[in-house]
């Protein structure tokens, strides 16, 4: 008994149609081509971990999902347009756009893996090498050429589908306008959060006050809509983008000194030593290791008050650090105190000093 004999008897007569050893090689080709892709990926990111380069970590990484499914859908495709041609069925007559769509969109796929693994890997190895990393430009690149990629596929798939992609364009920029008005806050978010990429007056992680607002923190997060700043009491603080077109932001985690700016008064019988007082200070200030010499530095005799002759200081440290300036700063005037008590003097402490006159009021005998 042949074989076409054997399948009528069995009641599965199509399985000696010609057709089904070609479906049969087809999909036995893409399965091997998807365990050989499996193996060469894996064996590439062995080789690729060993290296210092973040592009070709990336490139792997990036195709270890697309690679085998364009495999497959590829191979589904062709092996569908050969069952097609045989039955007929006019649902078969859409695979060839299918298998087309189905590629772009894996390729797309593994362009927005590869621009997240790039950008991801770009600020691991900076930050392994201790440079110094801007975060918010790294994340603005990364989202516009992911965008760029996404309208770019909706495009060709558009195409591919046979709309006309020009005459879309053109319908889109008639009813752009009414578009723009409905969504007129959004857009102007998006520009206010463009700007901000652009300019980076802040970046994630930067203290940031506005005196123009209740609005003082350390940035957490940038969008596209809304930047998330964490206030010092650990309150979120939800700002939308388009307000920092219009406010004043004090970003005081960039300023390159910190300043101390201190008056201290000394009694006023204590006034001859004014002098030797600020030369002393003047020059613990200039041999202070923390105060840095190259900025302005005043030490002077400042004016008469109601209780105390005053001189001020004005000078700046090193650190910008909060806690260090702190820890400077406590230093600082506690060497002005022993300079006071050294010279003889005493800070002086509000007081008041009355007169009585006194008067003869007893009448002549």
């Amino acid at each position: 008994m042949n074989m076409q004999a054997l399948s009528e008897k069995l009641g599965m007569a199509f399985l000696s149609e010609p057709w089904i050893p070609q479906v049969f090689i087809i999909v036995l080709a893409a399965t091997v081509a998807n365990l050989a892709a499996h193996y060469l990926l894996r064996h590439a990111q062995k080789i690729t971990s060993l290296t210092k380069s973040a592009w070709d970590d990336a490139l792997i990484q990036a195709a270890k999902r697309p690679v085998p499914a364009a495999i497959w859908l590829v191979g589904i495709a062709y092996a569908a347009e050969i069952i097609g041609k045989e039955s007929g069925a006019e649902i078969f007559a859409n695979v060839a756009p299918g298998r087309n769509i189905s590629v772009v969109v894996c390729l797309a796929w593994f362009l927005i893996r590869l621009i997240r693994f790039v950008s991801s890997n770009v600020i691991e190895e900076r930050e392994a090498r201790g440079e110094e990393v801007d975060h918010t430009t790294i994340d603005a690149l990364s989202k516009l050429a992911r965008l760029t990629v996404v309208i770019t596929t909706l495009l060709i798939v558009m195409q591919t589908l046979g709309f006309s992609v020009s005459g879309l364009l053109a319908a889109g920029g008639i009813g752009g306008f009414a578009v723009g008005f409905a969504a007129k806050d959004l857009l102007a978010n998006f520009f206010g959060g463009l700007t901000i990429y652009l300019d980076r007056p802040f970046s994630v992680g930067d203290w940031i006050r506005s005196p123009d607002k209740e609005i003082e923190g350390t940035v957490e997060y940038i969008s596209w809509r809304h930047t998330r700043v964490r206030a010092f009491n650990k309150n979120p603080i939800y700002v939308p983008n388009s307000v920092f077109t219009t406010i004043v932001v004090e970003n005081p985690s960039r300023m390159t000194n910190r300043r101390i700016k201190e008056t201290i008064g000394i009694r006023y019988e204590d006034i001859g030593a004014m002098a030797p007082i600020v030369a002393d200070v003047k020059a613990m200030l200039q041999g202070h290791p923390e105060i840095d010499t190259s900025q302005t530095l005043i030490v002077n005799f400042n004016s008469f008050g109601p209780s105390s002759v005053d001189f001020f200081i004005y000078t700046f440290t090193k650190t910008t650090e909060w806690i260090r300036y702190h820890e400077v700063k406590q230093d600082v005037l506690l060497k002005i105190a022993e300079i006071i008590e050294r010279q003889g003097a005493e800070i002086a402490f509000p007081t008041q000093t009355l007169h009585i006159e006194t008067t003869n009021n007893s009448m002549p005998a």
